[in-house]
């Protein structure tokens, strides 16, 4: 059976286009196939479409509008699923403009479709006596907890991401002063991030007794199962999460409901926001891409501090409510507090 322009271009979008042109790593390839999976099954039990007959043509805006509606009603999922699937599909179709012009009109209406709108979630992140009763769980005095303790120690210290850290290998370590640690981010992008020097010390320790100081070891995972092959990322959550559970009974009421590797990550970036560091050093050790990504700590970091203000009477004066994040704002509270206008 001759495959369809659909299958055809889906086949050489997958499979040439986001690895070879657009470099993503394997596991953004793998979110954005999965969502093709659920467009072609979403496809198959609405409209008793075949997966391997679906055209270009039948993937019409109304198509799409249907199958979002979908993995909102039928599939319960967020809004924030519901614009990542749409992400995924924006891009293939603007692949398409380039590659099957003839359907241009077509895929013009589907890039037209609107991001559905959702509320900003609530920055959640741990306290730095939060973080401290974390990384004092691990039982140091075993191989085992040796290597946790070094795992979530470096976790932390560089604001990595899970993936990023599974992937990092002994070669990407380097301990000579000043230590850092290069880590392969989104798009294959390359970052090198400093270590505190306990952060250096644990990591060092880990190398010699796990002898992965010698030279036929240097493209060996950092961090490895039983097998030796290279902690999952599921594996890093499991981790994390024993010593989680933990800290809760010894340090009740500091971690939220959920802690997940991220959450490490967002709480690297607000120790460093505190603490006087300038966002775009915070960018630049996160791997953002642009700084506006890094300024959700700033506005979240502002909020807080906003709160404090407001829970807080000082005599003779009424604080506003409202936000400190504008200019407009600061003048309604000045002229709140009977300055005279300019």
């Amino acid at each position: 059976m001759r495959p369809t322009d659909f299958a055809v271009l889906l086949t050489r979008y997958l499979s040439q286009y986001l690895p070879a042109q657009r470099n993503l790593s394997r596991q953004t390839i793998q979110s954005y196939r999965d969502t093709f999976k659920l467009l072609l099954r979403f496809c198959q039990a609405e409209y008793g479409w075949s997966p391997e007959n679906i055209t270009l043509a039948q993937i019409d805006r109304s198509c799409i509008e249907s199958f979002l509606d979908w993995i909102e009603t039928a599939r319960n999922c967020s809004v924030a699923t519901r614009n990542q699937r749409l992400a995924a599909l924006k891009s293939f179709f603007r692949w398409i403009s380039y590659e099957a012009p003839e359907h241009l009109e077509t895929m013009q209406r589907v890039l037209g479709i609107a991001w559905k709108k959702t509320g900003q979630p609530e920055m959640v992140y741990l306290t730095a006596n939060a973080v401290e009763a974390l990384l004092a769980q691990p039982d140091r005095t075993t191989p085992a907890g040796r290597r946790d303790a070094t795992l979530l120690a470096l976790l932390y210290d560089t604001g990595a991401r899970v993936q990023e850290l599974v992937d990092l290998r002994v070669r990407d370590v380097r301990l000579e002063s000043p230590a850092v640690v290069t880590l392969t981010g989104k798009g294959r992008k390359k970052r090198s991030v400093p270590l505190m020097t306990a952060t250096a010390d644990l990591v060092a320790a880990y190398l010699e007794e796990k002898h992965l100081t010698r030279a036929e070891f240097m493209d060996h995972p950092l961090f490895y199962n039983r097998q030796r092959h290279a902690l999952t990322r599921w594996g890093v959550t499991y981790v994390l999460q024993k010593y989680v559970a933990r800290a809760k009974v010894k340090a009740p009421g500091a971690f939220p409901e959920v802690v997940s590797p991220h959450l490490l990550r967002h709480s690297k970036a607000m120790h460093l926001l505190q603490a006087g560091v300038n966002l775009i050093y915070i960018r630049d050790l996160l791997g953002h891409s642009d700084v506006t990504t890094t300024e959700i700590y700033a506005r979240a970091d502002a909020e807080m501090k906003r709160r404090a203000l407001e829970s807080t009477r000082i005599p003779g004066i009424d604080v506003v409510p409202g936000s400190w994040t504008s200019d407009a704002g600061l003048m309604e509270w000045l002229t709140s507090l009977g300055a005279r206008p300019l």
